[in-house]
């Protein structure tokens, strides 16, 4: 048995290495949710995952597939990281609901109902009209609920997010987002949605993309933490959890593909500016993966016990893992 706390890191998108492998056991995460998909169809979607079941083939001492909360937790014991796949898009599942079912079977577990624009299932947050979840979307929240296909809603418009989970009969997620009552972000999230979300038993990830955070890229970690603090004293400790959304070693041509997709022959600047498009400066105290633990400091210092910062640092996370990871009881 091991003494070492369990930490989950539910959103990132590095430029994926043996050298960051390697900051992840550096780190102690037990499991990170990555990205596997922005805009790719879904034989582009298989293809991202062939790439990750090779990197998990070609490491087995360093990483395994994490499908359940149980994998997670044997990964934590080894000294393993769990990979957990996500898609932050809906792109994968094409037109055809059943291919909720195939990615789930081939290790999906999260899943946003839009990426920014308005896509077949729901309205994006930088869309200027939000009719909310489509007939579409109705139906692709009722079978990812039966197949364990996890809703997330964190590039997704207001309505569409409250409207999603009025639909979901489970738990819907913002896998990586922060408060706008902290920092008026088109991305991050009012208190009446996490409210509504936590209090269903939900989840909320804080972001650590400079976008997200007051002050960019010169957020201190004692404001990050307060913001936690403030968190927990309006949606409760069991539902907070971190989603960093880092993206090491990825060129900024990337963050232009992400932008862009394939929708667009214009170059969208997101919420920087056209001098900074590309990825924007990390935080000194959270430049890299292995500066994950340096969180629990932060928490530390405004307040919270040892059992309230595992909770935040991944036990909320493990616990939303077991409840939510698999088929739908009756």
């Amino acid at each position: 048995m091991t003494n070492r706390p369990l930490y989950i890191d539910n959103l990132q998108y590095a430029n994926w290495s043996p050298k960051l492998f390697e900051e992840m056991k550096m780190a102690n995460l037990a499991a990170v949710h990555v990205t596997i998909c922005y805009h790719e169809n879904f034989r582009q979607t298989v293809e991202n995952i062939i790439t990750w079941n090779r990197h998990i083939e070609s490491h087995p001492n360093r990483l395994q597939s994490g499908k359940t909360g149980n994998d997670v937790r044997e990964a934590h014991q080894s000294g393993k990281t769990a990979i957990i796949y996500g898609f932050q898009n809906c792109c994968a599942i094409e037109d055809h609901i059943g291919l909720i079912e195939v990615l789930h079977q081939l290790g999906g577990r999260f899943m946003q109902l839009s990426y920014n624009n308005q896509s077949l299932l729901a309205t994006g947050c930088y869309e200027r009209e939000d009719p909310g979840i489509t007939r579409f979307g109705r139906q692709a929240i009722r079978e990812m609920n039966r197949v364990g296909l996890v809703v997330d809603v964190s590039h997704t418009s207001e309505k569409s997010s409250f409207d999603a989970l009025q639909y979901s009969a489970r738990p819907i997620v913002i896998s990586h987002a922060n408060p706008s009552w902290w920092h008026p972000s088109k991305r991050n999230k009012s208190h009446d949605l996490i409210k509504s979300i936590t209090s269903a038993k939900g989840m909320i990830g804080f972001s650590l993309y400079p976008h997200h955070l007051n002050d960019g890229s010169d957020c201190t970690i004692e404001s990050f933490s307060q913001m936690i603090a403030e968190s927990a004293n309006r949606y409760g400790i069991d539902c907070l959890g971190i989603g960093s959304d880092i993206c090491q070693g990825q060129p900024d041509s990337v963050v232009e593909w992400m932008r862009n997709g394939t929708w667009s022959k214009d170059r969208d600047f997101g919420e920087g500016s056209a001098e900074d498009s590309g990825f924007p400066k990390q935080p000194k105290w959270f430049s890299r993966i292995q500066d994950f633990p340096n969180i629990k400091q932060g928490l530390q210092k405004v307040g919270f016990n040892t059992n309230e910062i595992e909770k935040i640092m991944g036990l909320n996370w493990l616990r939303f893992y077991d409840e939510n990871f698999g088929p739908k009881e009756n």
